[in-house]
């Protein structure tokens, strides 16, 4: 791996959700493509009934058939459940923070930035947070902002990474970026930011973000779940991994390892 490691490294997850899918080998074959390109973690999101099985019990059974990648349900969930989840992967499960509370576990706390309260709720207690910018410079706002609101809070603000939630459609061919995607950022559509055109175009919006500041990172939701995944990591991924902006391997066992944070008193891991 070239490239520090912790502060200032680029972090990349990836959404494996599979509309009319109820097997878990099918979401076992995903998490193990995004692993194999070094991804912090895979979410599963059950908020909106777009998942077809209930995400924690999906990737708790995702779990034992990978090793390294974290897991995280996008679903609300009692925390004794992703406890659960968090001693089946060793140290890999993430908690969804709608709750405004702390956690007592060990699990990471991922949240989505929302406007308001939202946004304050995820500064104060958020390990991760999602957001969805269609600019360079709207993501920085953001960004600023929560960092700000963590550090009122008493908060360390490098304690926060910040990601990027973008929808992307990688086409079957390589591709310039279309109007309204690609260097000039991604379109704005009902379902969010939706980044439409090739692995290559990709990468360069991703280096670009991540070097002017204006993200930790990014949560990448693929249009067409295998097709798009495969085309992130042995394109995209592999591109940003040559370029060295992107790990090679991972370098700790557990999801708080892979996204730089500090393991808490008592924190699993794997031998």
């Amino acid at each position: 791996m070239t490239g520090s490691y912790g502060r200032g490294l680029l972090h990349l997850a990836a959404a494996v959700d599979q509309v009319g899918v109820f097997e878990a080998e099918r979401y076992v074959e995903l998490a193990r493509l995004a692993e194999s390109g070094g991804l912090d973690f895979v979410t599963l999101d059950g908020r909106f009934g777009w998942a077809e099985s209930d995400p924690l019990g999906v990737l708790t059974q995702v779990a034992p058939a990978t090793r390294r990648i974290g897991l995280v349900p996008l679903v609300t969930a009692a925390q004794s459940a992703v406890a659960h989840l968090d001693r089946v992967s060793r140290g890999r499960a993430g908690w969804w923070s709608e709750t405004p509370e702390p956690s007592s576990g060990h699990p990471v706390r991922v949240a989505d930035a929302g406007e308001g309260a939202g946004r304050r709720t995820a500064a104060r207690y958020a390990d991760v947070v999602l957001v969805r910018a269609a600019s360079s410079a709207q993501a920085a706002a953001v960004r600023d902002e929560l960092r700000s609101r963590a550090e009122e809070f008493g908060r360390e603000p490098d304690e926060l990474r910040v990601l990027v939630s973008l929808l992307v459609d990688l086409g079957d061919g390589e591709r310039a970026a279309e109007p309204g995607h690609g260097g000039g950022g991604p379109r704005q559509t009902v379902r969010g930011p939706l980044y439409r055109g090739g692995p290559v175009d990709l990468a360069e919006l991703i280096a670009g973000w991540h070097g002017e500041g204006a993200a930790d990172g990014f949560h990448l939701v693929p249009a067409e779940p295998r097709r798009d995944l495969e085309r992130l990591v042995n394109g995209t991924v592999a591109l940003l991994q040559h370029r060295g902006l992107f790990r090679t391997f991972y370098p700790g066992s557990t999801l708080r390892e892979h996204l730089g944070l500090a393991r808490r008193a008592g924190q699993l891991a794997a031998p």
